[in-house]
This record gives C-alpha cells, sequence and structure tokens, in this order.
C-alpha cells in the first residue's frame, strides 16, 4: 500500500510541482483544493502526511491546522505547513495552530521529499 499524502493547496501550479515529487517517489498524492475539502478528506482517507498551504481562500490554513486537531481520528497525523509566508514569527504562528513542520515557498525540488520524509519517519 503506498503511502497517502493529502495536499491541501489552492494554487494548481503549486499542486502540479508538489504532486509530481512525490509520486516521482512512489507516495499517492491527493488533493484539495480549498480548507473546507482538505478537513472532510483528511476524516475520510486517513492519510499518512498532510501538506497544508497557509494561503488559502474563504479559511486560511491556520483555521484549517486548528480544525484538523480537533478532528480525534486525525490528531497524530503530521500537518506540514508549505507556505510563503516567511516573516519574522510565522513558523511559530504555523506551529502553535497545529502544524509540526514548516517548509517554505518557493519550495527546493531537490530537497523537498526529503524535508517531508522526516515526518513520515517521526510519525510511524
Amino acid at each position: 500500500m503506498k503511502t497517502k499524502i493529502l495536499l491541501i493547496e489552492d494554487n494548481e501550479q503549486n499542486r502540479y510541482l508538489v504532486t509530481f515529487l512525490l509520486e516521482k517517489r512512489g507516495y499517492e498524492v491527493i488533493p484539495a483544493f480549498d480548507g473546507a475539502m482538505g478537513i472532510d478528506l483528511a476524516g475520510r482517507i486517513l492519510p499518512h502526511l498532510i501538506l497544508l498551504d497557509i494561503q488559502l481562500p474563504v479559511m486560511d490554513g491556520y483555521a484549517v491546522a486548528q480544525a484538523l486537531r480537533n478532528n480525534p481520528a486525525i490528531i497524530d497525523i503530521p500537518i506540514i505547513a508549505v507556505t510563503s509566508y516567511a516573516m519574522k514569527g510565522d513558523r511559530e504562528k504555523t506551529l502553535s495552530a497545529g502544524c509540526n513542520g514548516y517548509i517554505e515557498k518557493p519550495i527546493n525540488p531537490e530537497t523537498f521529499v526529503t524535508e517531508i520524509e522526516q515526518f513520515l519517519k517521526n510519525s510511524k
């Protein structure tokens, strides 16, 4: 069974790049285009990891992370913020919202998969 990664990302180009990189390494990527869809999918598919954009329409990533953490079925699934928010305090804000990690955009295609694999190892 492939490792399932839920990608909550509204930008089509970002979704394409992340999906390409992860599928090339054998992961199954399930896309969600907004926060509400991501919350719903997370509860139904129980992914091994959630990649979460913070700058989402309607419901931002902070609210999504908090909602995900309120679901007992997925409380232990690592959530990694993948965001262009890179100002002082942004990392801390994502972690306090319930994320386990933080990766700045633009992502580095050469190191991205290795970065997220650290969270998969820690969750097993």
